[in-house]
Protein backbone atom coordinates (compact mmCIF):
# COMPACT_ATOMS: atom_id res chain seq x y z
CA UNK A 1 0.00 0.00 0.00
CA UNK A 2 1.17 3.13 -0.78
CA UNK A 3 2.02 5.73 1.77
CA UNK A 4 -0.05 9.06 1.51
CA UNK A 5 1.30 12.74 1.77
CA UNK A 6 0.25 14.36 5.00
CA UNK A 7 -1.73 17.23 4.95
CA UNK A 8 -0.82 20.29 7.09
CA UNK A 9 -4.42 22.21 8.14
CA UNK A 10 -5.79 24.40 5.49
CA UNK A 11 -5.09 27.83 4.96
CA UNK A 12 -8.33 30.05 5.39
CA UNK A 13 -9.05 33.28 3.75
CA UNK A 14 -11.79 35.58 4.25
CA UNK A 15 -13.71 37.37 0.60
CA UNK A 16 -15.28 40.52 1.40
CA UNK A 17 -15.37 41.00 -1.91
CA UNK A 18 -17.91 43.77 -2.25
CA UNK A 19 -19.87 43.78 1.03
CA UNK A 20 -18.03 46.32 2.36
CA UNK A 21 -19.89 49.26 1.07
CA UNK A 22 -17.50 51.26 0.80
CA UNK A 23 -17.38 51.77 4.62
CA UNK A 24 -14.22 51.86 6.55
CA UNK A 25 -15.14 51.42 9.42
CA UNK A 26 -17.06 48.40 8.03
CA UNK A 27 -13.77 46.95 6.53
CA UNK A 28 -12.15 47.35 9.48
CA UNK A 29 -14.70 45.13 11.02
CA UNK A 30 -14.52 42.36 8.40
CA UNK A 31 -10.72 42.16 9.37
CA UNK A 32 -11.49 41.95 13.13
CA UNK A 33 -14.14 39.29 12.33
CA UNK A 34 -11.55 37.19 10.12
CA UNK A 35 -9.22 37.07 12.58
CA UNK A 36 -11.87 36.07 15.50
CA UNK A 37 -13.32 33.06 13.50
CA UNK A 38 -10.24 31.61 13.04
CA UNK A 39 -9.07 33.26 9.40
CA UNK A 40 -5.01 33.57 8.40
CA UNK A 41 -5.88 36.29 5.71
CA UNK A 42 -8.78 38.71 4.85
CA UNK A 43 -9.20 39.64 1.06
CA UNK A 44 -10.56 42.52 -0.79
CA UNK A 45 -10.72 43.55 -4.38
CA UNK A 46 -9.69 46.61 -6.17
CA UNK A 47 -11.81 47.28 -9.57
CA UNK A 48 -12.61 50.69 -10.84
CA UNK A 49 -15.91 49.95 -13.33
CA UNK A 50 -14.89 51.88 -15.93
CA UNK A 51 -11.53 49.10 -16.03
CA UNK A 52 -13.84 45.90 -15.38
CA UNK A 53 -16.48 46.39 -17.87
CA UNK A 54 -16.52 47.39 -21.47
CA UNK A 55 -18.16 50.79 -22.68
CA UNK A 56 -21.01 48.96 -24.57
CA UNK A 57 -22.13 47.03 -21.47
CA UNK A 58 -21.65 49.92 -19.42
CA UNK A 59 -24.09 51.65 -21.87
CA UNK A 60 -26.88 49.48 -21.95
CA UNK A 61 -26.80 48.06 -18.62
CA UNK A 62 -27.93 50.33 -15.62
CA UNK A 63 -27.11 47.38 -13.20
CA UNK A 64 -23.88 47.09 -14.11
CA UNK A 65 -23.34 50.72 -14.09
CA UNK A 66 -24.50 51.12 -10.13
CA UNK A 67 -21.77 48.72 -9.15
CA UNK A 68 -19.47 51.71 -9.12
CA UNK A 69 -20.72 52.00 -5.56
CA UNK A 70 -18.79 48.58 -4.74
CA UNK A 71 -15.64 50.26 -5.68
CA UNK A 72 -12.77 49.99 -2.78
CA UNK A 73 -11.37 53.53 -2.33
CA UNK A 74 -7.49 53.21 -3.04
CA UNK A 75 -7.31 55.31 0.13
CA UNK A 76 -8.19 52.69 1.96
CA UNK A 77 -5.12 50.09 1.94
CA UNK A 78 -2.98 51.89 4.74
CA UNK A 79 -5.21 51.13 7.40
CA UNK A 80 -6.41 47.73 6.08
CA UNK A 81 -2.97 46.84 6.02
CA UNK A 82 -2.65 47.88 9.29
CA UNK A 83 -5.19 46.40 11.01
CA UNK A 84 -4.54 43.11 9.20
CA UNK A 85 -0.86 43.10 10.85
CA UNK A 86 -2.95 44.32 14.29
CA UNK A 87 -4.48 41.11 13.70
CA UNK A 88 -1.92 38.72 12.89
CA UNK A 89 -3.92 38.63 9.35
CA UNK A 90 -2.31 38.53 6.07
CA UNK A 91 -3.91 41.20 3.85
CA UNK A 92 -4.56 40.12 -0.27
CA UNK A 93 -6.36 41.43 -2.61
CA UNK A 94 -7.54 41.19 -6.12
CA UNK A 95 -6.67 43.43 -8.68
CA UNK A 96 -8.93 43.99 -11.82
CA UNK A 97 -6.57 46.43 -13.50
CA UNK A 98 -3.11 47.07 -14.43
CA UNK A 99 -2.24 49.34 -12.29
CA UNK A 100 -4.24 48.52 -9.58
CA UNK A 101 -1.09 45.73 -9.54
CA UNK A 102 1.51 48.52 -8.66
CA UNK A 103 -1.47 50.29 -6.42
CA UNK A 104 -1.07 47.42 -3.96
CA UNK A 105 2.34 45.76 -4.27
CA UNK A 106 3.34 47.86 -0.93
CA UNK A 107 0.34 46.90 0.89
CA UNK A 108 -0.22 43.11 0.29
CA UNK A 109 1.06 40.07 1.19
CA UNK A 110 -0.07 38.21 -1.62
CA UNK A 111 -1.99 39.09 -4.43
CA UNK A 112 -4.95 36.94 -5.87
CA UNK A 113 -6.35 36.45 -8.97
CA UNK A 114 -10.02 35.94 -10.26
CA UNK A 115 -11.55 33.21 -12.29
CA UNK A 116 -12.55 36.14 -14.79
CA UNK A 117 -8.99 37.28 -15.26
CA UNK A 118 -7.28 34.07 -16.28
CA UNK A 119 -7.07 34.45 -19.43
CA UNK A 120 -5.55 37.93 -19.22
CA UNK A 121 -1.92 37.45 -19.83
CA UNK A 122 -0.75 40.55 -19.21
CA UNK A 123 -2.35 41.14 -15.76
CA UNK A 124 -1.35 37.68 -14.77
CA UNK A 125 2.31 38.41 -15.61
CA UNK A 126 2.46 41.89 -13.87
CA UNK A 127 1.29 40.41 -10.82
CA UNK A 128 4.23 37.64 -11.19
CA UNK A 129 7.06 40.04 -11.68
CA UNK A 130 5.78 41.46 -8.19
CA UNK A 131 7.57 38.45 -6.51
CA UNK A 132 4.83 38.12 -3.92
CA UNK A 133 2.82 35.15 -3.65
CA UNK A 134 0.33 34.26 -6.04
CA UNK A 135 -2.90 32.69 -6.03
CA UNK A 136 -5.19 31.80 -8.80
CA UNK A 137 -8.67 31.07 -9.05
CA UNK A 138 -9.52 28.59 -11.50
CA UNK A 139 -13.53 29.11 -12.02
CA UNK A 140 -14.80 28.26 -15.35
CA UNK A 141 -11.35 27.28 -17.20
CA UNK A 142 -10.39 24.08 -18.79
CA UNK A 143 -7.50 22.42 -18.02
CA UNK A 144 -5.37 23.75 -20.76
CA UNK A 145 -6.08 27.54 -19.99
CA UNK A 146 -5.21 26.79 -16.50
CA UNK A 147 -2.05 25.05 -18.11
CA UNK A 148 -1.19 28.12 -20.07
CA UNK A 149 -1.77 30.41 -16.98
CA UNK A 150 0.16 28.27 -14.79
CA UNK A 151 2.79 27.76 -17.34
CA UNK A 152 3.33 31.73 -17.98
CA UNK A 153 3.37 32.45 -14.28
CA UNK A 154 5.95 29.83 -13.51
CA UNK A 155 8.46 31.91 -15.98
CA UNK A 156 8.66 34.50 -13.12
CA UNK A 157 7.09 33.12 -10.38
CA UNK A 158 7.56 29.34 -7.93
CA UNK A 159 5.14 30.82 -5.26
CA UNK A 160 2.27 29.88 -6.76
CA UNK A 161 -1.20 28.59 -5.31
CA UNK A 162 -4.41 27.55 -7.19
CA UNK A 163 -7.76 27.11 -6.14
CA UNK A 164 -10.32 25.25 -7.80
CA UNK A 165 -13.58 26.96 -8.57
CA UNK A 166 -17.02 26.87 -9.49
CA UNK A 167 -17.94 30.24 -10.75
CA UNK A 168 -21.86 29.81 -9.84
CA UNK A 169 -22.89 31.70 -7.25
CA UNK A 170 -24.50 29.50 -5.76
CA UNK A 171 -22.40 26.80 -7.03
CA UNK A 172 -24.24 23.64 -6.08
CA UNK A 173 -22.95 20.87 -4.45
CA UNK A 174 -23.75 18.40 -7.41
CA UNK A 175 -21.29 20.83 -9.40
CA UNK A 176 -18.91 21.51 -7.24
CA UNK A 177 -16.67 18.84 -8.81
CA UNK A 178 -14.16 18.36 -5.82
CA UNK A 179 -12.00 15.57 -7.55
CA UNK A 180 -10.60 18.44 -9.69
CA UNK A 181 -8.48 19.24 -6.72
CA UNK A 182 -6.35 16.41 -7.29
CA UNK A 183 -6.31 16.79 -11.05
CA UNK A 184 -5.05 20.41 -10.89
CA UNK A 185 -2.56 18.96 -8.12
CA UNK A 186 -1.24 16.45 -10.38
CA UNK A 187 -1.04 18.23 -13.43
CA UNK A 188 0.32 21.92 -12.55
CA UNK A 189 2.68 20.61 -9.87
CA UNK A 190 1.90 23.49 -7.06
CA UNK A 191 -0.62 23.30 -4.04
CA UNK A 192 -3.76 23.25 -4.91
CA UNK A 193 -7.15 24.86 -2.72
CA UNK A 194 -10.63 25.51 -2.75
CA UNK A 195 -12.82 28.75 -3.47
CA UNK A 196 -16.15 28.30 -2.22
CA UNK A 197 -19.40 29.68 -3.37
CA UNK A 198 -21.40 26.47 -2.00
CA UNK A 199 -22.01 27.45 1.66
CA UNK A 200 -22.06 23.78 1.94
CA UNK A 201 -20.09 22.67 5.18
CA UNK A 202 -19.85 19.33 3.99
CA UNK A 203 -17.84 20.41 0.82
CA UNK A 204 -15.55 22.53 2.64
CA UNK A 205 -15.15 19.19 4.92
CA UNK A 206 -14.57 16.85 1.98
CA UNK A 207 -12.44 19.41 0.17
CA UNK A 208 -9.92 19.27 3.22
CA UNK A 209 -10.17 16.08 4.35
CA UNK A 210 -10.71 14.24 1.29
CA UNK A 211 -9.27 15.70 -1.33
CA UNK A 212 -5.99 17.76 0.90
CA UNK A 213 -7.28 21.69 0.04
CA UNK A 214 -4.33 23.42 1.44
CA UNK A 215 -6.25 26.95 1.35
CA UNK A 216 -9.56 27.38 1.57
CA UNK A 217 -11.44 30.94 0.08
CA UNK A 218 -15.05 31.43 1.64
CA UNK A 219 -17.34 34.72 1.04
CA UNK A 220 -18.21 36.27 4.26
CA UNK A 221 -20.46 39.26 5.05
CA UNK A 222 -21.20 40.44 8.71
CA UNK A 223 -24.50 40.71 8.94
CA UNK A 224 -26.42 39.53 5.54
CA UNK A 225 -26.75 43.10 4.87
CA UNK A 226 -23.82 43.04 1.99
CA UNK A 227 -24.19 44.27 -1.77
CA UNK A 228 -23.37 40.27 -2.43
CA UNK A 229 -25.26 38.17 0.36
CA UNK A 230 -28.39 38.07 -1.78
CA UNK A 231 -26.95 36.19 -4.66
CA UNK A 232 -26.75 33.35 -1.81
CA UNK A 233 -22.55 32.61 -2.12
CA UNK A 234 -21.65 33.89 1.17
CA UNK A 235 -20.93 32.64 5.09
CA UNK A 236 -22.45 34.40 8.11
CA UNK A 237 -19.67 34.80 10.83
CA UNK A 238 -21.64 32.39 12.98
CA UNK A 239 -21.95 29.89 10.07
CA UNK A 240 -18.44 29.55 9.04
CA UNK A 241 -17.10 30.10 12.92
CA UNK A 242 -17.45 26.65 13.92
CA UNK A 243 -16.75 24.99 11.09
CA UNK A 244 -13.54 26.60 11.24
CA UNK A 245 -13.09 25.32 14.37
CA UNK A 246 -13.87 21.97 13.92
CA UNK A 247 -11.61 21.50 10.87
CA UNK A 248 -8.69 23.01 12.81
CA UNK A 249 -9.92 20.69 15.66
CA UNK A 250 -9.78 17.45 13.06
CA UNK A 251 -6.33 17.50 12.30
CA UNK A 252 -5.14 17.73 16.21
CA UNK A 253 -5.76 13.62 15.51
CA UNK A 254 -3.31 13.42 13.16
CA UNK A 255 -0.66 13.57 15.55
CA UNK A 256 3.28 12.25 14.62
CA UNK A 257 2.35 8.93 12.88
CA UNK A 258 5.36 7.31 14.72
CA UNK A 259 3.68 3.90 16.15
CA UNK A 260 4.64 3.99 19.68
CA UNK A 261 2.23 3.94 23.03
CA UNK A 262 0.81 7.83 23.70
CA UNK A 263 0.67 9.16 27.38
CA UNK A 264 -3.30 8.36 27.80
CA UNK A 265 -2.18 4.19 26.90
CA UNK A 266 1.01 3.72 29.54
CA UNK A 267 -1.18 2.96 32.71
CA UNK A 268 -2.59 -0.07 30.58
CA UNK A 269 0.51 -1.42 29.27
CA UNK A 270 0.89 -3.91 32.19
CA UNK A 271 -2.65 -4.78 31.91
CA UNK A 272 -1.87 -6.51 29.26
CA UNK A 273 -2.32 -10.66 28.45
CA UNK A 274 0.97 -12.05 29.80
CA UNK A 275 2.35 -13.97 26.74
CA UNK A 276 3.51 -16.98 29.13
CA UNK A 277 -0.12 -17.43 30.18
CA UNK A 278 -2.64 -15.28 28.42
CA UNK A 279 -3.80 -14.14 31.37
CA UNK A 280 -4.00 -10.44 32.45
CA UNK A 281 -1.74 -8.06 33.30
CA UNK A 282 1.24 -8.92 33.39
CA UNK A 283 3.46 -11.00 35.33
CA UNK A 284 5.85 -8.66 37.09
CA UNK A 285 2.90 -6.45 38.52
CA UNK A 286 0.58 -8.94 39.63
CA UNK A 287 2.15 -9.10 43.19
CA UNK A 288 1.41 -5.25 43.31
CA UNK A 289 -1.90 -5.74 42.04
Amino acid sequence: MSSEKRVERPFFIAEVSSNHQGDLERCLQFIDTAAEIGCDAVKFQLFKIDQLFSPEVLAASEQHRQRRQWELPLAFLPALAERCQQRQLQFACTPFYLAAVEALQPYVDFYKIASYELLWDELLLACAKTGKPLILSTGMATRDEVQHAVDLLKTHTQKLTLLHCISGYPAPVDQCNLAAIQTLRDSCDCPVGWSDHSVSPLVLQRAVHRWGAEVVEFHLDLDAQGDEYAAGHCWLPEQVAPLIRDIHAAFEADGSGVKAPTAVELPDRDWRADPEDGLRPLRHIRHRV
